[in-house]
């Protein structure tokens, strides 16, 4: 694992010299001039070898989270818990603890373990159109199709951009739908 020995500046990607010393500190950039609060720990400055895999800690220095006599090498993006170098996860450009790839895994936050998605914009969008072909049916479905594009509205759609126009069109159909049962059972009542 190689020590950065710059932090890059979020205004102009030009990278900014760390100098030796430890704890939080304000560094100006070179090239746009942009302050940069840097925070520094002992271990970025003093050694030079590489980590070897799961090599044990010593006194004094940070120990990984899930083994605590291996030493840290990384901090896990997501949580901030200190990582050894069996435990470090490097997914999407990030080091990641286990704990958190699991539950960016089960809630579909990691864009690089999401293989499928279920497209409920589609989903409501037939469930609004198909059933026209039998319109008795669509007095189940046309409310359906409304609670699912209601409910769904928020859920991380394709994996690919995609707009929110089926859910409209969803919405708008089953409306339709529902009014057209609503005139359909107030002409029986008034026929009755």
């Amino acid at each position: 694992m190689t020590r950065p020995d710059a932090a890059i500046c979020p205004g102009c990607g030009t990278p900014v010299p760390l100098l030796p010393g430890v704890g939080m500190r304000a560094v100006a950039c070179s090239s746009c001039g942009e302050d940069l609060m840097v925070e520094t720990f002992p271990a970025l400055f003093s050694f030079d070898e590489p980590v070897l895999a799961g090599e044990m800690g010593g006194e004094g220095e940070s120990v990984c989270f899930y083994h605590e006599s291996r030493k840290a090498v990384s901090v896990c993006g997501e949580c901030g818990r200190f990582l050894c170098s069996l435990c470090e996860i490097r997914l999407g450009g990030r080091n990641l603890c286990p704990a958190c790839v699991h539950r960016g895994r089960e809630e579909e936050r990691l864009e690089a373990l999401v293989t499928r998605r279920t497209l409920y914009d589609g989903v409501a969008l037939t469930l609004s159109v198909a059933p026209l072909l039998f319109f008795f049916v669509t007095i189940i479905t046309a409310p359906l199709a409304i609670f699912m594009s209601i409910r769904f509205w928020n859920k991380p759609g394709s994996i690919l951009p995609r707009t929110k126009i089926r859910f409209v069109l969803a919405i708008l159909f089953s409306l339709a739908q529902v009014a057209g049962w609503g005139f359909l059972l107030i002409g029986m009542v008034k026929n009755a």
